[in-house]
C-alpha cells in the first residue's frame, strides 16, 4: 500500500518527535508482552515430558490420579513437591519465569503482605498474591478497557457530532438538549446503586461507562462538521448530485478526523484513570481482578507495607505517561505547523 506524501510527513514528524515515538515503541513492546502474560506468570508450567508424553497445563487439565498415578481427583497441584518430584522422575518441567498468577496464593511466606524478595521480585499483597504477576496483568486490563472503550465511545460520538454539525437545525438542537440532559446524570452515584444491584465483571463496567463517555468527542466533531460543510469543495459535490451520507463520510469525514486522533490518546488516559479510580473506590472489576486501583487501595489500608502504594502508583504513573508523550507526538504530526521531514527548509 502506497502511503500519501501528507501521510509520509506526518510519521516523519511524529518520529521527529523523539520522546513521543519512543515511548510509543515501549507501550508497544509492554502491551505486547502482556499480551502472553500467561506465558510470563503462571503457576501451572508451561510444558511437560513425562513418561514420553508431552503435556501442557495452561491449555488442558490434568487429573493428579489418572495423568501421574496419583490419590487425588482433582487437578494435578504443580506446586505439591509429590507431583514435582513424580514428574521428575521420570520427565522434566518447563515452567514461566513468574510462577505465579494473579490468583495464586504464595503459602511458602511467613507474612502478608511480604517485603520484595527473590520468590516475590515485588513482594506479595495482603492476600499473599504476587504483586508484579498482578501487575502484568493489570497492565494488560487497563490497557485493554481503555482501548475498548474509546474505540466504541469514538464510535458513538463521533457519529452523533457529524450528524449535529452537517444538518444542524433541529437535529443539532434536539441532540444538544440531549447531551445537556445526559451530562447532568451522576456517574458515581449510579455506579454506587446499580453495584447493590449486579455484581459488576469487565464488560458490565464497559458498557456503563460508554453510556458517559461517547460525549467526550462529539463537541470536537460537531465544530469541525460546522466549519467543513459549507466549504467550496463540498457545496461542488452537492451540486454534482453526491449524496449528503457520500459527502459526509468521502469529503468531510476525513478532514474532522484530524482532530479526533489528537485527542485518542488523552481519551485513553481518562479511561485508565476512570477505571484505576472505581477500583480504588470498590466500585469497579470483581473483587480480585488484577487491578492497579486495588493495589493503590492495598497501599492505603496497609501503611506497613509502603512498597504496595509505590509500586502501584509508579505502574500507574509510568504508564500514563507515556500514553500522554504519545499524544503530544500524535498532536505535533497533525498540526501542519509542525509538519516537516528533516533535510526540508
Amino acid at each position: 500500500m502506497t502511503l500519501s506524501p501528507i501521510t509520509k510527513r506526518r510519521i516523519a514528524t511524529f518520529k521527529a518527535n523523539r520522546r513521543g515515538y519512543i515511548s510509543a515503541i515501549i507501550l508497544l513492546s509492554l502491551f505486547t508482552l502482556s499480551v502472553f502474560a500467561e506465558l510470563i506468570a503462571n503457576d501451572k508450567p508451561l510444558l511437560i515430558s513425562y513418561k514420553g508424553q508431552l503435556l501442557s497445563p495452561i491449555l488442558h487439565t490434568y487429573i493428579e490420579k489418572d495423568t501421574f498415578g496419583g490419590f487425588m481427583e482433582s487437578e494435578a497441584d504443580y506446586n505439591d513437591p509429590w507431583v514435582i518430584n513424580e514428574i521428575r522422575s521420570d520427565g522434566w518441567i518447563l515452567r514461566a519465569p513468574i510462577p505465579f498468577d494473579y490468583r495464586t496464593i504464595n503459602f511458602h511466606t511467613t507474612r502478608a503482605p511480604s517485603a520484595p524478595s527473590l520468590d516475590n521480585f515485588f513482594g506479595t499483597d495482603d492476600q499473599a498474591r504476587d504483586v508484579l504477576a498482578r501487575i502484568i496483568y493489570g497492565f494488560r486490563l487497563s490497557m485493554c478497557f481503555a482501548m475498548l472503550l474509546v474505540f466504541f465511545s469514538s464510535i458513538i460520538g463521533i457519529t452523533i457530532g457529524a450528524l449535529s454539525g452537517y444538518f444542524g437545525g433541529w437535529i443539532d438542537l434536539a441532540l444538544q438538549r440531549f447531551i445537556e440532559i445526559w451530562e447532568g446524570i451522576p456517574v458515581l452515584f449510579l455506579l454506587i446503586i446499580l453495584s447493590s444491584i449486579v455484581t459488576p465483571n469487565f464488560w458490565w463496567v464497559l458498557g456503563l461507562m460508554l453510556l458517559f463517555r461517547w460525549m467526550n468527542l462529539v463537541d470536537v466533531v460537531r465544530a469541525e462538521f460546522l466549519r467543513a460543510r459549507n466549504f467550496d469543495y463540498v457545496r461542488a459535490a452537492r451540486a454534482l448530485g453526491l449524496s449528503e451520507l457520500t459527502i459526509l463520510r468521502r469529503h468531510v469525514l476525513p478532514n474532522a478526523l484530524v482532530s479526533v486522533f489528537t485527542f485518542l490518546p488523552f481519551l485513553i488516559t481518562g479511561a485508565i484513570t476512570t477505571l484505576t479510580s472505581l477500583d480504588f473506590l470498590g466500585f469497579g472489576l470483581p473483587l480480585g481482578s488484577p487491578s492497579l486501583g486495588e493495589l493503590l487501595a492495598q497501599g492505603k489500608n496497609n501503611p506497613q507495607a509502603p512498597w504496595l502504594g509505590l509500586i502501584g502508583f509508579f505502574t500507574l504513573a509510568f504508564m500514563l505517561s507515556l500514553w500522554l508523550f504519545v499524544g503530544e507526538a500524535v498532536r505535533d504530526a497533525f498540526n501542519p505547523r509542525k509538519i516537516f521531514v528533516r533535510g526540508e527548509k
